[in-house]
């Protein structure tokens, strides 16, 4: 069983930065892709960013330039750098991994709270 456990979300003010972190353990294969998802109340869950095995990086438009993801595949974390945080930004971050086998596999963190105050 894969478990993923996310810290470093709280309480900021706009134009601020927050930095979460999420860590992987169990049996993960080494080709994956881990990302982060959030979801504001009343919406549905977003893909923020997303990073390969191999270090290729996606991002929601509404975070390129604000937010960094990155990894250490010798620790099977990964790093969310929030920078210029608006009060739009404020929801439920949850850490996401998946890869595919003889079938695809995801698994989800259980989410930390960011706010970003006016």
């Amino acid at each position: 069983q894969v478990q993923l456990v996310e810290s470093g979300g709280g309480l900021v003010q706009a134009g601020g930065s927050l930095r979460l972190s999420c860590g992987a353990s169990g049996s993960i294969f080494s080709l994956n892709t881990m990302g982060w998802y959030r979801q504001a109340p009343g919406k549905q869950r977003e893909l923020v960013a997303g990073i390969t095995s191999g270090g290729n990086t996606n991002y929601d438009d509404s975070v390129k330039g604000r937010f960094t993801i990155s990894r250490d595949n010798a620790k099977n974390t990964v790093y969310l750098q929030m920078n210029s945080l608006k009060p739009e930004d404020t929801a439920v971050y949850y850490c996401n991994v998946r890869f595919r086998l003889s079938r695809q596999y995801e698994y989800w963190g259980q989410g930390t709270q960011v706010t970003v105050s006016s």
